[in-house]
C-alpha cells in the first residue's frame, strides 16, 4: 500500500515508520521538522533497509501539500503533523488552531484532489476533559479544557463530516493516551525541544545526568501512594496500533474514534521506580505542590480497540522504562 504519513520524522511517527516499511509499504514523509528531526528518518532507512520519499514543507502550506499529495497519489494517509504541548497552547492558541485545525482541513482538501479516502489520525485522549466516569470509553462526553485538547476535538469533527460527505471515505480517530519508550534498538525515541513537558521524557534527562531532579507534583491524591495515575502504551505499541488502523479503513468505510492505551494505571512513583530499575540507579526527586487542571486517574477503555482493530497492547512498565534509557543513554543529548 501506498502510505502519506504527515509528521513522520516525530516520534510517534518515526516508529509508525518503522513498522510499515517492515511490512512492506511504500511510504512518502511530509515534514517540517518543527519538532523532529531528519536525523530521524536517516535512522528509520538504516533500521528497516528501506528507502522512502520526503517532502520538506509545512502542512499550513496548503499548496505545497496538496502538490505533495497528488504526486505521491496515496491510498491511505497517517496523519500525526500537529502542535502538542498543552501549555504552549494555552499561550498561542492562534497558532495551535491554525497548525491542527486549517492544516487538518488543508490535508482533506490535498486528499480529496488526489482521490484519497482513507486516513487514520492521531488524536488524544485530551479531548474528554475531566473524567465523568473510568475508564475513558469512546462514548465518554468530548469536553476539553485547553486549546490543544480543542483542536483535536475539532479536528476530529471535521474528520468526521468529511468522511460523511466522501462516498467510500474511511477514518480512524486514535485517541492516544500517554505514549512512552523507545525502538528497541536504542536508535529512535521521543527527542523533546527544550524541557520535556511529560513526565517519562524528564525521568530519562534526570537519569542520564541532564537534569538534576524531578518534581513530583502532589502526593495527596486518591491513588495507592497518593501520587497520579496514568495509562503509559508503549510507542512501539502503538506503531502497532496505526497499522491495524490502516488495515481497517481499507476493509470498511466510516468514521471511528478509538482508545489506544493499555487499560491500567501507573502511578508517577511506579513508573520513577521502573525507571530506576531500567538504568540501574536511584532517582533524585522532590515532593512539590500539585499542577492546577491535573487529575488524580486517568486510563483507558480498550474494549474498542480489541473488537474494532483486533489490537491489543503487548508491552509493560518495564519495557517501556528499559527501551527509553536504552535511547536516552545512547543519546544523551537526542538527536
Amino acid at each position: 500500500m501506498k502510505v502519506f504519513v504527515t509528521g513522520g520524522a516525530g516520534y510517534i511517527g518515526s516508529h509508525t515508520l518503522v513498522q510499515l516499511l517492515s511490512a512492506g509499504h511504500e511510504v512518502c514523509v511530509f515534514d517540517n521538522y518543527c519538532n523532529s528531526s531528519p536525523i530521524a528518518l536517516a535512522r528509520v532507512r538504516q533500521l528497516t533497509n528501506r528507502d522512502l520519499a520526503v517532502v520538506e514543507a509545512d502542512i499550513c502550506d496548503d499548496d505545497a501539500l496538496t502538490r505533495a499529495v497528488t504526486a505521491f497519489a496515496p491510498d491511505a494517509v497517517i496523519h500525526f503533523a500537529g502542535l502538542k504541548a498543552v501549555g504552549e497552547s494555552n499561550d498561542v492558541p492562534l497558532l495551535y488552531y491554525r497548525t491542527n485545525v486549517s492544516g487538518t482541513m488543508n490535508l482533506l482538501g490535498a486528499m480529496d484532489a488526489a482521490g484519497c479516502r482513507r486516513i487514520v489520525f492521531s488524536s488524544s485522549a485530551t479531548v474528554y476533559g475531566e473524567a465523568h466516569y473510568l475508564p475513558f470509553d469512546e462514548d465518554h462526553p468530548i469536553a476539553p479544557t485547553n486549546p490543544y485538547g480543542r483542536t483535536k476535538a475539532m479536528a476530529e469533527g471535521v474528520i468526521s463530516d468529511w468522511v460523511r460527505a466522501t462516498p467510500g471515505g474511511s477514518a480512524i480517530l486514535l485517541r492516544y493516551f500517554n505514549p512512552v519508550g523507545a525502538h528497541e534498538s536504542g536508535r529512535i525515541g521521543e527527542n523533546p525541544q527544550g524541557i520535556p513537558n511529560n513526565l517519562m521524557p524528564f525521568v530519562a534527562q534526570v537519569a542520564v545526568g541532564r537534569r538534576d531532579k524531578l518534581s513530583i507534583f502532589g502526593d495527596d491524591y486518591e491513588t495507592r501512594d497518593g501520587t497520579g495515575e496514568r495509562d503509559y502504551i508503549h510507542v512501539v505499541d502503538l506503531a502497532d496500533a496505526h497499522l491495524a488502523a490502516l488495515e481497517h479503513a481499507v476493509r470498511a468505510a466510516g468514521c471511528e474514534a478509538v482508545n489506544i492505551g493499555t487499560g491500567r494505571g501507573i502511578t508517577v512513583k511506579e513508573l520513577i521506580a521502573a525507571y530506576e530499575r531500567a538504568c540501574g540507579h536511584s532517582l533524585a526527586t522532590e515532593i512539590v505542590a500539585r499542577r492546577a487542571g491535573d487529575v488524580a486517574s486517568s486510563y483507558a477503555a480498550t474494549t474498542k480497540a480489541a473488537d474494532l482493530l483486533r489490537w491489543n497492547a503487548k508491552l509493560g512498565i518495564d519495557a517501556m522504562c528499559a527501551s527509553s534509557w536504552q535511547w536516552q543513554s545512547n543519546n544523551p543529548e537526542g538527536f
